[in-house]
């Protein structure tokens, strides 16, 4: 079952994930809501849309926006709704 770990804690699980661009894109719900701060920080996907992020935060450390999501997705790209994706230094593991 694929795992979003981050500092060896896992921060989200589940079989429900859509891999787009090689990323993979998990249930909202499955993303532990103790961990994560709301990011001022936004970019654009001509694809997909306007992305949001997410800052990680546990016990003094931080990995600024280092979850994402599209709240809003273009039609094409709607498999990513309500799911979030990771990077920098959250590693996707099967």
């Amino acid at each position: 079952m694929p795992k979003a770990v981050w500092n060896d804690l896992v921060i989200a699980e589940s079989t429900d994930t859509v891999v787009v661009e090689g990323n993979h894109y998990f249930p909202r719900a499955a993303l532990r809501d103790d961990l994560i701060r709301e990011s001022d920080t936004h970019t654009i996907c001509p694809w997909k849309g306007t992305a949001s992020y997410y800052t990680l935060e546990l016990d003094g450390a931080r990995s600024p926006d280092a979850v994402w999501y599209y709240a809003d997705p273009k039609p094409e790209a709607d498999m990513v709704r309500d799911r979030v994706a990771f990077w920098k230094d959250v590693r996707v593991v099967d």
